[in-house]
């Protein structure tokens, strides 16, 4: 059998090809396809010698079909970026390509899919379904797809939702080109598990969600191969190898409405990795103003406090850190929206200031701009201190030459 990244890839080329082979019969009915040109300028020279500037092109297919009346259903979504400057950028994924069966009061849901769990907005503690795609994005937006049996229950107490994750998929990270990385480049290839049956493992999840007035709750259970990898320093051809543990985690996420006020909460309880089980949490509050200044604009004030049990031994920079954020939706004609955030660390003043803003142009473009400051700590000169806490690369005083301006054009048709 082959490996499942292998599968993943060969799936991924017959999927673009078949979609370039209907492309050019014009059979395009339930298909969209879109083209986008990026580029990401940096306004520091790296201090592991990564180029300035990185320009890619990606482009990503989504096809739905649904028959029997609706009862089945085919999701499809097929993901290729190529990178100019990074080798491991330049990736593809299946993040769906899944059967939908739609019965008497549930669902079945099998192959690859991408599941959300979260209402936060600047960490997504709950969310452990999929794994990260750090080179896509590395902020824990975007997702790999995993392949899964889904089986759902919906009915009057709520819905519950039962997986089997059959496989796992290794987390991304960028190479020698890639920014923004840590100085020393890890080496996925290289990764170790904990269970013996490593990539191939079958993990376990439930979930529990309902709807009570104005409140919204979930409960989760994960049990299986973590998402989050320890990295371990390699000292002979220097590298940080992924270790990837056995976990269990318990999830809550609340969610209050209130007119214009939404009260959220998320936590965890993990247990498995080296520092044993812990707890950490985000609450947050966003108020919304409706109609500014006698337009259709609407404006939303955000506020979120990190917590993490672990403190400065957390292997995430969110462990105590407030997070302050404002979200603009001008509800024109071409969609134009802007979130702009600052996450600060009162302990050490370590800031880190993001901005996201897209607007359509005319039927079949959007344009969006992407900003990332980091105002921090410099990076210590001597890597001798990675033999105590090779985490340590992941705080941000690494990041510290790697603030960016990125734009991207995106083509639907």
């Amino acid at each position: 059998m082959l490996p499942l990244r292998q599968f993943c890839r060969h799936l991924l080329r017959l999927t673009l090809i078949g979609c370039a082979v209907l492309h050019s019969m014009s059979v395009l009915a339930e298909w969209d396809f879109e083209l986008g040109i990026e580029d990401r300028y940096f306004l520091q020279d790296s201090a592991y010698g990564a180029p300035d500037n990185a320009a890619s092109v990606s482009g990503r297919v989504k096809y739905g079909h649904e028959w029997n009346d609706g009862a089945d259903l085919l999701d499809v979504e097929a993901f290729y970026r190529w990178s100019e400057a990074d080798d491991e950028r330049t990736h593809g994924d299946i993040q769906d390509l899944a059967w939908i069966h739609v019965g008497d009061q549930w669902e079945f849901r099998g192959g690859i899919r991408t599941v959300f769990w979260g209402v936060t907005e600047f960490q997504h503690l709950v969310d452990i379904i999929n794994q990260a795609d750090t080179v896509e994005r590395n902020d824990g937006e975007a997702r790999l797809g995993q392949p899964m049996l889904n089986f759902s229950l919906v009915r009057d107490w709520g819905i519950l939702d039962l997986f089997a994750l059959i496989g796992f998929r290794e987390r991304t990270f960028p190479g020698e080109g890639g920014r923004p990385r840590s100085p020393v480049v890890v080496d996925g290839d290289a990764a170790t598990y904990e269970s013996g049956d490593e990539e191939k493992h079958i993990d376990f999840a439930a979930r529990w969600s309902g709807s009570f007035d104005s409140w919204e709750v979930a409960l989760s259970y994960f049990g299986g191969t973590s998402r989050d990898p320890e990295l371990n320093l390699r000292t002979g051809e220097l590298a940080l190898v992924p270790f990837y543990p056995q976990i269990e985690q318990v999830g809550l996420e609340t969610q209050f409405t209130h007119e214009m006020w939404l009260w959220k909460l998320e936590a965890i309880s993990r247990g498995g990795m080296s520092d044993g089980r812990y707890a950490a949490s985000v609450f947050g509050v966003e108020y919304t103003f409706e109609g500014v200044f006698d337009t259709a604009a609407d404006i939303g004030l955000i506020t979120e406090y990190n917590w993490d049990e672990r403190g400065d031994d957390a292997t995430a920079y969110l462990n105590h850190d407030v997070a302050v954020g404002t979200r603009l939706a001008f509800n024109d004609e071409f969609s134009t929206d802007l979130i702009a955030g600052l996450i600060y660390d009162h302990r050490n003043n370590e800031r880190v200031w993001t901005l996201e803003a897209n607007r359509r142009l005319g039927q079949s473009f959007t344009l969006s701009v992407e900003m990332l400051f980091f105002s921090s700590r410099k990076p210590p000169e001597s890597l001798a201190w990675l033999v105590e806490d090779a985490y340590r690369i992941y705080l941000l005083a690494p990041n510290s030459h790697d603030d960016y301006l990125q734009v991207e054009l995106v083509y639907y048709f």
